[in-house]
C-alpha cells in the first residue's frame, strides 16, 4: 500500500489489536470512537475494501452479514491462506497451511476449477467446540 492515511492506518491497529477474531464495521467505528478517533461508516468500509485488495484484511460474508479479519501475511500471496469457521461457535479462525497447495493444483489441473484461497471458507466444528461436545456426551 503506497498511500495510507490515518483512517487506514487506525482501521488496520483494530484489526490487528483483535488477532485473530472477525469484526464488523459496526463494531470497528465503535473501536475507534473509543479511542477518541471516530469514523464514519462509509469511510471504514472503502478503507476495508482497499485493505482487502491489498490482501491484508480478509472479508468473509456470512447470513449475518460481512466480517472482517487482519491477515498478518507479509508476502501477500495468499496461495496458503483460508479461514475456517466453527459451525457451533462461529468463530472464524484465519490459517496459513501449504497443506492444501496440493488440493488447489489438483481442482485446477483434474477439474479445471481455480481456488481463490483469500475467499476460501471452510467449515466444521473447532477443537473447543469438538472437546465440549464430546464432555457432553460422557455425562
Amino acid at each position: 500500500m503506497p498511500y495510507t492515511t490515518k483512517q487506514r492506518q487506525a482501521i488496520l491497529r483494530c484489526l490487528e489489536r483483535r488477532g485473530d477474531a472477525s469484526v464488523t464495521a459496526g463494531e470497528l467505528a465503535e473501536d475507534l470512537r473509543v479511542e477518541g478517533f471516530p469514523v464514519g461508516l462509509a469511510t471504514i468500509y472503502r478503507q476495508l475494501e482497499r485493505l482487502e485488495a491489498a490482501g491484508v484484511v480478509h472479508k468473509v460474508n456470512t447470513e449475518d452479514g460481512a466480517f472482517y479479519q487482519y491477515c498478518g501475511r507479509d508476502d501477500h500471496d495468499h496461495r496458503d491462506c483460508f479461514l475456517l469457521k466453527c459451525e457451533r461457535c462461529g468463530r472464524i479462525r484465519h490459517v496459513d497451511c501449504t497443506q492444501l497447495q496440493a488440493l488447489y493444483d489438483h481442482l485446477e489441473r483434474e477439474h479445471h476449477f481455480r481456488i481463490n484461497p483469500r475467499g476460501t471458507l471452510l467449515s466444521g466444528v473447532c477443537d473447543q467446540c469438538a472437546k465440549e461436545e464430546e464432555q457432553r456426551g460422557k455425562q
